[in-house]
């Protein structure tokens, strides 16, 4: 068992969920907290009362549908969207997206559905608006493709617009060509003005033209050498960088390196790799379930902001963050790793969130929930510096 590793950071709270603790996305909305679970608890989302940031309080909890998850949460214009998909399944179980009032935070109220058939939404990036951004499964399709939903009328959510690469329309008589041991699929895309940044999971990072909501045009991909399963895909647009992480999937010290990278694509028609995040230093590959790294803190509006510190999440390495000042040679200026919660070899810290006061949100996956951190005094002063 490990002991708690912390170098810039406090930890104010923590909630294991009502014993429900594999949380997977962690949002804030004022003194609330929402959170999804990864599914093996058979929970779907939990709703905390943070008023006391040091003593988190459960005040709802909703099942996860039989056969599926709703392992992701979306906080934005008064509204609380959830994905449905299903979870080491083949159905029958509600796919889709669900949207639901906020007008009492603590009791949600289901308002709207975008049923999607197939195997349903993985991923949702919903920032206010008109439009959420939806990877999902659609039958006749290889893998998740990309949505454009219209929000606009949340009881009526209705599809603009789908992104897919060629040959994974099935059912259209398309047949895709990929690398032997490779799966190109939509995990998500960061959205900035009229372009997206996806995240194509083996077929790396694309970037897309969505001046057309109802016809959504690649620009370029960049494949990777060594790696694979892209997550995330984080503009930081006054700079022409996108910062890039892969998911790892394996276990222990097997299978390529997945890392943090930083794209340069102030030409979009040929991105490039300027340098790689300092990777953890230590003995983590060798304590047990996933070391590498997973998502990012995905600068919000209404959240914390910054063109220069990223925050990243590295399953058993915990959160760490990385200053980007020179987008040549980026720089760990803090990390957090929790006590291993109990009965698991070691941390799984998967999501983060990072808010305007500087409170910093991340969960555990397998039993640890959701922990609540504050930046110590010279972090804190440069998160101030660096916001944008």
């Amino acid at each position: 068992m490990h002991p708690e590793d912390t170098a810039g950071f406090r930890l104010v709270g923590q909630s294991d969920l009502n014993g429900f603790g594999d949380g997977m996305q962690v949002m804030p909305h004022g003194d609330t907290l929402y959170v999804g679970h990864f599914g093996p608890s058979g929970m779907g989302t939990s709703i905390l009362d943070i008023s006391d940031r040091a003593a988190p309080l459960v005040v709802r909890q909703w099942g996860a549908p039989e056969g599926s998850h709703t392992h992701k949460v979306q906080v934005a214009d008064g509204l609380l969207v959830t994905n449905h998909e299903l979870f080491r399944s083949e159905g029958p179980a509600p796919v889709g997206m669900a949207i639901y009032d906020l007008d009492d935070p603590h009791d949600p109220r289901r308002i709207g559905f975008f049923d999607t058939g197939g195997r349903g939404v993985h991923r949702i990036v919903y920032e206010g608006g008109g439009f959420a951004y939806v990877s999902a499964t659609p039958d006749g399709y290889t893998g998740r493709i990309w949505l454009i939903v219209d929000v606009s009328d949340p009881a009526h959510p209705s599809e603009v617009g789908r992104w897919w690469w060629p040959g994974m329309w099935t059912s259209g008589g398309e047949t895709l060509h990929t690398p032997v041991g490779e799966d190109w699929l939509v995990h998500h895309a960061m959205v900035h003005e009229n372009r997206a940044y996806l995240g194509f999971w083996d077929g790396g990072m694309v970037v897309i033209d969505i001046s057309e909501p109802s016809s959504p045009t690649t620009i370029s991909r960049l494949g990777w050498e060594e790696g694979g399963h892209t997550h995330t895909c984080l503009p930081l647009p006054d700079r022409d960088l996108v910062v890039v992480t892969d998911e790892v999937l394996t276990e222990g010290c097997d299978g390529d390196r997945h890392m943090v990278r930083v794209v340069d694509v102030s030409d979009e028609r040929a991105p490039f790799v300027r340098s790689i995040c300092p990777v953890p230093e230590g003995d983590f590959c060798q304590r047990g379930l996933r070391f590498g790294s997973h998502c990012l803190h995905e600068n919000r509006p209404n959240s914390y902001r910054s063109q220069e510190l990223v925050f990243a999440t590295y399953f058993n390495a915990g959160l760490r963050v990385y200053d980007l000042a020179d987008s040549d040679d980026p720089v760990e200026v803090a990390h957090w790793i929790p006590e291993c919660p109990p009965n698991q070899a070691a941390a799984q810290i998967n999501d983060v969130f990072v808010s305007e006061d500087h409170t910093v949100y991340v969960t555990d996956r397998v039993h640890g929930g959701v922990y609540i951190l504050e930046p110590d005094t010279t972090l804190s002063t440069r998160m101030t510096q660096a916001a944008s």
